[in-house]
């Protein structure tokens, strides 16, 4: 036995015959070295008390199921493992139980039992039942015991992490439509309904997204993103469902779709109306059977997804134009969420501006400039076409010109509001006439202020993409190496 366990293994008896505490010191004198009965109570109320003051005292509890005094039987079960769920406890009854009353047994069981036996008759003055039986059921609801405090300790790890996450991911805000959609989050996360976002580029869908998921049952599964606009089409199936290997050339090996990265968690479907229409037939499938078709593979592949869809588009116009499946719109919109755009709550610019001034002065090593009121109204004031990105982005680019405090003057300057004097190539486009920039990085201010105005001017990134010649993916790419998109 010393092989199986390296330490002392405390044991709390609740047992009001002194007749009985004798029998059960004596089961286990010879491992004394390893099990050691710590206290002995006669008192079921005291009992609980005692574990209340000090959940610690004890590893396993031996009681007697018939105890005298207090609060006893399954009651007393249930009040040990209210208080301490990860103590085990061996219950010893007298010989009128009937060792074959499965119900007795499994009312025990679900009272929290780990284990019982019927005392020896009274005759048998050394031990209280056979030995190795009673000393193994100790060991074992000591490893028991060993293992919970474990799970429930990984679970807290993983519980902190989820409560980090949230915290970097807040939905900050003070007006009413954030208020209500904060609520409407806290509703509708625990319920796995399938969700549809809608919003305008830049309002924080993805945010809203992995607050659902974090706040739901999932919260320790995955949360996996993709960007439906950013895959060119014939890639579109193969990332989300996969392919095995030889399923064509060039396949040397199998690959996991991301819905199969994503079974027991949450996928996130970003732009879903630039599905091409054979993935939008694949999407309907796994939404309405839970199981996807793998490239090359013949039989289906079991998935437990929660699905969330976002798109910057209305999708009914697009159902109305023939560009998405009416039965998939159905299936997707069964909780509609909409995020507003900053135009459409003022009162939460100056608290987002705030937050990205102390988040990106810290990341910057900087000390958080002042902002001055006039300065404040300016950005109020402001359309914020880009929304809550475009304020983030606009927060970076201040920051990195050292200017306190924050000026009407600075602002108008960041956010290019100064009109182009005399038809000149800069104002708007390239800044102040003083600031004789290198080449490239004239170049760059132009892509992004072009990048800007095209993707204003489109319904979704796709659009933007095809009205500047660029594949999806080149331009998400392109956005993102320009600190336009996270």
């Amino acid at each position: 036995m010393s092989m199986l366990f390296d330490g002392t293994i405390r044991i709390l008896l609740i047992e009001d015959e002194e007749f009985d505490v004798r029998r059960v010191r004596a089961t286990l004198k010879p491992f004394e070295h390893q099990i050691q009965i710590r206290d002995v109570i006669s008192n079921g109320d005291a009992a609980v008390e005692r574990i209340s003051e000090r959940p610690d005292l004890c590893d396993v509890v031996v009681m007697d199921l018939q105890i005298a005094g207090g609060i006893r039987g399954e009651a007393l079960i249930r009040a040990i493992k209210r208080i301490a769920p990860a103590l085990q406890i061996i219950v010893i009854t007298k010989m009128t139980v009937n060792i074959t009353d499965f119900d007795f047994a499994n009312r025990l069981i679900q009272a929290g039992a780990f284990w019982y036996c019927t005392k020896y008759p009274t005759d048998i003055e050394d031990y209280i039942y056979q030995p190795t039986d009673f000393v193994l059921s100790v060991f074992n609801a000591y490893q028991k015991r060993m293992l919970e405090r474990e799970q429930r300790r990984s679970e807290r790890r993983l519980l902190r992490n989820v409560e980090d996450m949230l915290s970097r991911n807040r939905i900050l805000g003070i007006s009413a439509p954030i208020q209500k959609l904060r609520a409407q989050i806290m509703q509708l996360a625990p319920t796995g309904a399938t969700v549809l976002i809608t919003g305008a580029s830049g309002t924080g869908k993805e945010l809203v997204a992995k607050n659902i998921h974090y706040e739901s049952q999932r919260k320790f599964e995955k949360f996996v993103p993709i960007n439906c606009g950013g895959i060119p089409d014939e890639l579109v199936e193969s990332e989300l469902f996969g392919y095995e290997k030889g399923a064509f050339t060039g396949a040397t090996n199998s690959k996991p779709g991301l819905f199969e990265a994503a079974n027991h968690g949450t996928i996130f479907l970003d732009e879903v109306a630039e599905l091409p229409n054979a993935a939008q037939v694949k999407l309907l499938r796994v939404i309405q059977e839970g199981e996807i078709e793998k490239i090359g593979r013949t039989d289906k592949i079991k998935v437990d997804v929660r699905i969330i869809a976002a798109s910057n588009k209305v999708l009914q116009q697009e159902v109305a134009a023939g560009r998405f499946r009416e039965d998939l719109f159905y299936r997707l919109n069964v909780v509609p969420m909409y995020v507003p755009p900053l135009k459409e709550r003022p009162e939460d610019i100056l608290v987002l501006w705030e937050h990205f001034m102390q988040e990106i002065s810290i990341d910057m090593v900087k000390a958080t400039p002042v902002t001055s009121e006039a300065a404040i109204k300016l950005l109020k004031m402001y359309s914020w076409p880009g929304n809550v990105r475009e304020l983030k982005n606009v927060v970076q680019r201040l920051l990195l010109r050292d200017e306190n405090p924050v000026t009407p003057e600075v602002v108008a300057e960041v956010l290019t509001l100064h009109p182009s004097p005399g038809g000149s190539a800069e104002g708007i486009w390239f800044g102040d006439a003083a600031d004789r920039a290198t080449l490239r990085e004239m170049e760059r201010r132009f892509r992004m202020k072009y990048l800007q105005y095209i993707r204003g001017q489109s319904g979704s990134d796709a659009e933007a993409a095809k009205k500047l010649g660029l594949a999806p993916s080149n331009f998400h790419r392109l956005c993102k190496s320009l600190g336009l998109k996270d």
